[in-house]
């Protein structure tokens, strides 16, 4: 049943206003990129600190267990449980962060992990019938322990949807109204999406070589009959059943199973979208760019029509076939919102993160009545790259007709010699694991991590200088804003110059 344009016109103004907090995704197949790799792109939107870790393998007990699930200050009310955790679980690097309510920390929107799965979890509003029907006291792994679970155990990007379907199907799904993954290892990627309801209702679909898709919100069209029979999808048993239950789709219609109309909101929310770019606008340019490259996806995520206060952290996985070493695996992460903050190369070999990137008291959720744990202090003594491009970002988006374009330049040089001088770090590093020195080679790229985020933090605080004082000068600092009014009344900090995507700066680059 499809419903009328006014009431989803009506639904879409809500979302916009209340779900600001989201995330996005981009995925371009490797037949469209330049070097045949698979590029997966986007960020998380929250008001959070976020901070970078990267999670070794482990092993674990026969009876461990994980908690899952979120609490009854929920905006859907749940508790949390207790599912079995796996023997043994693979090496990752994510961003941690802390807050959305109800959901216990630290939260995360995927990241990459030994075998090259990335995984980025993304917003996907369910119908408010299936929101309304959602039982209290919902069980199960949210959306973040599903992004979570999936990299600990997942080889390939089919295996982390079915991964995650599996755990959905035996314990149950804690929503928070809807939501989606966006999967891919360096040969396909997959979009998976899991609505409320509490009736274990989710669906997947692959994307090939030659598919683009950008989530914001995550969306999954026309579903095929034999969905469990194909090898392009995947869902639960009762996906059109229970919509046939309803009387939300009646098979002999003639009309496809559409699982947006029938469980989602609707095309609007692809098109014209929420924000001042639209999903199916970006799918269209990605397309125009292919061959696409390590820089465009970049600037395509970090482009200020869709990247602003909200983004936390930006991120590019690329996803390459037949690393000589799973450790080179390579994620590309910008500290804090990549429209004004540079991409630093970590590798799945990289041992350690450098305590300027790590966690830090900085919107971390529940620090502010308390003071600092002594055990902490060192590392809160630290600079935070956070906090350095936030400030960046403030200062430039408060002028970007001024500021933008110099900023984004000086990002994209750094980044442009970044990957230039990458191929000789990898073969150094790939000649010391072939000698059987797995401890060099990840020493070697451990310390390329290392030496990029250090000078990114340098160039980020030269420019806060400069800028600042430059602000200051032509402009000067308003005084302090009335008691209570520090945080947003509904306007997000954006440096989109004048609101006009017409006047945003060119998103292709040279790679």
């Amino acid at each position: 049943m499809i419903r009328s344009v006014p009431c989803l016109l009506i639904l879409l103004a809500t979302i916009t206003a209340t779900d600001a907090n989201a995330s996005y995704g981009y995925y371009v197949g490797k037949n469209l990129t330049a070097d045949g790799s698979v590029l997966l792109g986007g960020t998380g939107e929250e008001p959070s600190s976020h901070w970078l870790d990267i999670v070794p393998r482990r092993s674990h007990a026969a009876d461990a267990t994980i908690t899952v699930g979120a609490t009854a200050s929920a905006s859907l009310p749940a508790q949390l449980s207790e599912i079995p955790q796996v023997r043994e679980t693979f090496r990752y690097i994510t961003m941690n962060y802390t807050s959305y309510a109800g959901f216990p920390a630290p939260l995360t929107n995927g990241g990459l992990n030994e075998h090259q799965v990335a995984i980025r979890d993304i917003w996907s509003p369910s119908r408010p019938e299936l929101v309304e029907m959602t039982p209290p006291g919902q069980t199960g792994p949210n959306y973040s322990d599903l992004a979570r679970i999936a990299l600990e155990r997942a080889e390939t990007a089919r295996q982390a949807v079915a991964i995650i379907g599996a755990l959905i199907d035996r314990h149950g799904y804690t929503t928070y109204g809807g939501n989606s993954h966006l999967i891919a290892d360096a040969n396909e990627g997959w979009v998976m999406l899991q609505f409320a309801g509490g009736q274990g209702l989710w669906v997947a679909e692959r994307l090939g070589p030659d598919d683009v898709r950008v989530s914001y919100p995550g969306y999954i069209g026309n579903v095929p009959a034999d969905y469990r029979d194909n090898d392009d999808w995947m869902g639960s048993p009762n996906l059109i059943a229970f919509a046939v239950e309803q009387g939300w789709y009646a098979p002999d219609s003639g009309r496809p199973f559409d699982v947006d109309e029938v469980y989602g909101l609707g095309g609007g929310m692809r098109h014209p979208g929420t924000k001042y770019v639209s999903p199916r606008m970006i799918e269209e340019e990605l397309r125009a760019l292919a061959p696409v490259t390590v820089g465009e996806m970049m600037a395509m995520v970090r482009d200020p029509r869709i990247a602003d206060d909200h983004a936390g952290y930006g991120q590019v996985a690329h996803l390459r076939a037949d690393l000589p070493h799973p450790d080179l695996g390579l994620l590309w992460v910008a500290p804090t919102g990549s429209v004004t903050a540079p991409f630093v190369p970590w590798w799945t070999g990289t041992l350690e993160v450098p305590p300027e990137y790590g966690q830090h008291r900085y919107l971390t959720e529940g620090s502010g009545p308390n003071f600092i744990n002594p055990d902490f202090q060192l590392r809160e003594a630290t600079e935070f790259a956070g906090r350095v491009f936030k400030r960046l970002l403030y200062y430039t988006c408060a002028f970007p007709e001024e500021q933008l374009e110099r900023v984004q330049g000086t990002l994209t040089a750094f980044e442009d010699t970044i990957r230039a001088g990458l191929p000789a770090v990898e073969r150094a590093a790939a000649l010391a694991y072939a000698a059987g020195e797995p401890d060099i080679a990840r020493a070697i790229l451990t310390r390329e991590s290392h030496a990029r985020a250090a000078e990114a933090l340098a160039i980020g605080r030269d420019l806060v200088a400069g800028i600042g004082t430059e602000v200051r000068l032509r402009h000067g600092i308003p005084p302090a804003p009335p008691a209570g009014t520090i945080n947003d009344g509904g306007d997000t900090v954006s440096c989109l110059v004048g609101a006009d995507p017409d006047r945003v700066p060119s998103s292709r680059v040279a790679d």
